[in-house]
């Protein structure tokens, strides 16, 4: 969706909001990075903000898995996000779902002030259920991107985040020790042969 940066002139600017999401390991964050550097490069001002929780590369950037990189504000609140996007042009959010659905009231906020808010995050959980405040995202954004890794099992576009570990609460930081990315049908038969133990 390369149009998006250059689809509003600079003069007459509206706010808006932008949905990157898919599976783990699907390039996510990778594609908000691309996008908020390009705006940097506009002469945007831009601010990124990721959830304090997430600390898997670095507590101060958001990092993609390929070790991309951009400086962002960790913030323990989506409130927060509010205060501190004061003045700039384009606001990134990183790792949505970890989030409250507080995060939906921002984002059309800082939408409605005139900001371009982008925003990334894992659409399911570990058992393809919605996460936290991104379906409420998807019925709100403007525009929507669905990116998709490839399967480990079979090589056709990944959709789902499957688990190796038992852990069965919700919210798990890892990567490639703890998740992989699976097709439809190979997370089908890793659910009827390996059913997670979701503590019901």
């Amino acid at each position: 969706m390369e149009f998006l940066e250059n689809s509003v002139r600079s003069y007459s600017r509206k706010g808006s909001v932008e949905l990157i999401t898919g599976s783990m390991f699907s390039g996510k964050t990778e594609e908000l990075i691309r996008r908020l550097k390009r705006a940097r490069i506009a002469g945007l001002k831009v601010e990124i903000f990721k959830p304090s929780v997430d600390k898997r590369y670095s507590e101060t950037s958001v990092v993609s898995h390929d070790e991309r990189s951009i400086t962002s504000t960790p913030v323990e609140h989506a409130a927060s996000i509010l205060l501190l996007a004061e003045g700039c042009d384009v606001v990134g959010i990183d790792e949505a779902q970890f989030f409250d659905n507080s995060l939906v009231d921002v984002c059309n906020t800082l939408a409605d002030q005139g900001k371009r808010v982008v925003v990334a995050g894992l659409d399911m959980d570990f058992l393809g259920r919605p996460f936290g405040p991104m379906p409420y995202l998807l019925s709100i954004a403007e525009y929507v991107t669905k990116v998709h890794a490839i399967c480990t099992r079979c090589g056709n576009l990944a959709q789902y985040s499957w688990r190796k570990s038992a852990e069965s609460k919700q919210v798990l930081l890892g990567e490639k020790d703890v998740y992989e990315p699976l097709c439809r049908s190979c997370y089908n038969k890793a659910m009827e042969k390996d059913i997670p133990d979701t503590g019901k």
